[in-house]
């Protein structure tokens, strides 16, 4: 995989960059932000995993930036701040996951690979978990093969989360895909759809979960099970 990284701390950096080069993974390292959006359009990359705390503009002004330009490279956030409020304010910002310091290089590892399985899938159009397919260029919902009956609405959410799976989004990203809801009703809206849409994924093996204080989950029930 080819991955820009985005860490002010020199050992931090020298250290992560060594752990995934060792894996065969090519490693770009930058110690500040204001490159990264241009970076981001000209390389191919995989991955960014990007600091919110450096010099000049910091992770989450950066992030903005590259998902302004309409990227959707996955984003790993590193933080020392650990609040529920800070882990709020990068998922919305536009965050795909976020690891708090110090880490395990062997976990970065592992998320760094969820994350780009997920962004293929993505690409790809085809969505799958536990029995629940969904095509995106049909824009249609299956259980094994048989379809499954899904308002427009129900369908927007239905593919945001999974293009997401395994990672928590923000209630505020998903009211937001809602372009005619008004600011006052969206979120009592919101619980109604999600409602819906939990009752008719549920037969497919698929668990959508409230994560309190962050947003929702789209998980295989099997590994819910084990949360």
């Amino acid at each position: 995989m080819n991955i820009l990284l985005v860490e002010d701390d020199s050992a931090l950096a020298e250290l992560t960059a060594t752990a995934l080069r060792a894996r065969g993974w090519r490693v770009d390292v930058s110690a500040t932000g204001e490159p990264v959006a241009r970076s981001v359009q000209q390389d191919d990359y995989d991955a960014l995993v990007l600091d919110i705390g450096l010099p000049g503009i910091d992770g989450l002004e950066v992030l903005r930036r590259v998902r302004a330009q309409g990227s959707y490279l996955p984003v790993l956030l590193l933080t020392g701040r650990g609040s529920l409020e800070d882990r709020v304010h990068g998922l919305e910002a536009g965050a795909d996951d976020y690891m708090v310091k110090p880490f395990a290089v062997q976990e970065l590892l592992a998320r760094l690979r969820a994350l780009t399985r997920r962004h293929e899938l993505r690409s790809s159009g085809a969505l799958a978990l536990g029995r629940l397919r969904f095509d995106g260029s049909a824009r249609r919902a299956f259980i094994d093969d048989a379809p499954l009956r899904l308002t427009a609405r129900e369908s927007v959410l239905l593919e945001y989360l999974l293009q997401h799976g395994g990672g928590i989004v923000a209630r505020d990203r998903l009211a937001a895909l809602i372009p005619d809801w008004n600011a006052a009703a969206s979120h009592n809206a919101l619980d109604l759809l999600i409602s819906r849409l939990r009752a008719r994924i549920e037969p497919a093996g698929v668990r959508l979960r409230a994560v309190r204080g962050l947003g929702y989950l789209i998980e295989a029930e099997e590994q819910g099970n084990r949360i």
